[in-house]
């Protein structure tokens, strides 16, 4: 979230990131509407508590001389009247003003590029060579239909469309990269957390998920709880209203995630590319203001080892400010190479939000000249599902099989291929 002095004593340059964003500046015209307003009633309300101040003097003294105090009486319950009026004014016009700036996005960095919509993604790096197919490549729902390790018919019996069911290899593959990933990660210096996946609203409002992406989430609504839609939320969340020491702190978590990928539909139906639920591990980072920017070059390196062991060839992306997440001031995608679409695919999103989360979250640290708010950095290293896809894919054989990647055959109990028993 912004700081509302810094809205309003800066609305142009708020107005042009809302621009840059394809936002217009009505949001922030009502905002500095409702500011005026609040501000006027708190001044009256200041006055005129100070003036009920006199008239109860007034009315003391006039009761020691024994003189008449009707008057004053009336006055004064005119003043109170009024004063409650301005009081319901000024909680009404603080609530809209909350409810704006909960919706106000991030300013973007300086760093990220001015543009509409992923057209405009500048290209950052490419890595690992494509591979050249003798025969025409499968897609991936295929394989793993041919494979009888992806069960798409059964995933929508017992929940619908969008849900998978993996089965034999291609469970333990799914398990496999979990942990794979856990492990690369905690090596880089990550500390591993398994958090709740039932999340309460105020963590869901701490990380921007709130009240921006309401209709893409899972509500438990008996008990007004949220399904992760990424590890990201529990692990921010777990030091709401603190002050932290020590920074920086580096985190990693698996946790199922949940989506209802509202506004998708008709995207990616076939195949486990878009899922309502689906794995991921994240990395997240809390870090000091000045180190940010170099801490959101490591951590996207960290999530590019994944692939560069798995030797799956990808990219990197720089998100402009059309494409750029609520919440985020600069972000990279990773997107990896998925042949039988022949293009490339997000598999990661690498993001600094700056302060905007901590003062959602009010997660501060301290220093000599007072409290001020951490950075906070995430990204998936990978999403699984999706780091599936990219293996059954890019390893697939022209008999049917599959390839297990060599690094993750230790996972696999040895197993160096996928294929038809």
């Amino acid at each position: 979230m912004l700081e509302l002095k810094f809205v309003r004593n800066n609305p142009d340059i708020v107005g042009r990131a809302l621009v840059n964003r394809n936002m217009g500046t009505e949001l922030i015209d009502s905002l500095l509407e409702y500011d005026v307003a609040w501000r006027e009633c708190l001044t009256e309300g200041d006055s005129l508590k100070h003036k009920r101040n006199v008239v109860t003097r007034e009315i003391a003294q006039l009761k020691k001389e024994n003189k008449d105090t009707l008057s004053k009486i009336n006055e004064m319950q005119g003043i109170n009247n009024r004063i409650k009026e301005i009081d319901d004014q000024i909680r009404d016009y603080k609530s809209k003003i909350n409810e704006i700036m909960l919706s106000i996005p991030n300013i973007p960095s300086e760093t990220t590029p001015v543009g509409k919509d992923e057209n405009d993604n500048p290209v950052v790096r490419v890595v690992g060579e494509k591979r050249e197919f003798t025969f025409t490549p499968k897609p991936h729902w295929e394989i793993g239909e041919a494979l009888d390790i992806l069960d798409f018919e059964r995933g929508a019996k017992i929940a619908g469309q969008g849900f998978t069911v993996y089965k034999g290899l291609g469970a333990k593959l799914e398990r496999a990269l979990i942990n794979f990933m856990l492990d690369v990660h905690t090596r880089q210096g990550y500390l591993e957390v398994f958090p709740p996946v039932l999340i309460n609203e105020k963590a869901m409002t701490g990380t921007g998920q709130l009240p921006k992406f309401k209709d893409d989430m899972y509500l438990c609504c008996a008990d007004s709880y949220y399904l992760a839609p990424t590890a990201e939320v529990p692990v921010t969340n777990l030091f709401m209203d603190e002050y932290m020491e020590n920074l920086p702190v580096f985190l990693t978590a698996y946790t199922a995630c949940f989506r209802r990928e509202a506004g998708k539909h008709g995207q990616d139906t076939r195949g486990i590319i878009r899922q309502h639920q689906f794995n991921k591990v994240e990395l997240v980072k809390f870090v000091k203001p000045e180190t940010s920017y170099e801490e959101l070059e490591k951590l996207t390196l960290d999530a590019e080892e994944i692939l560069k062991l798995l030797k799956l060839p990808y990219r990197v992306v720089t998100l402009c400010t059309g494409d750029l997440g609520f919440s985020a001031a600069k972000t990279y995608d990773i997107e990896v190479w998925v042949p039988t679409q022949e293009k490339y695919r997000e598999i990661s999103s690498c993001s600094n939000f700056e302060n905007f989360q901590a003062r959602r979250a009010n997660i501060r640290f301290r220093t000599p000249e007072g409290p001020q708010f951490i950075h906070t950095l995430n990204g998936s290293g990978l999403a699984v599902g999706r780091t599936v896809v990219a293996i059954l894919e890019n390893y697939q054989r022209e008999d049917g099989s599959v390839e297990i990647p060599e690094v993750l055959r230790p996972y696999m109990g040895g197993a160096e291929e996928i294929r038809k028993d």
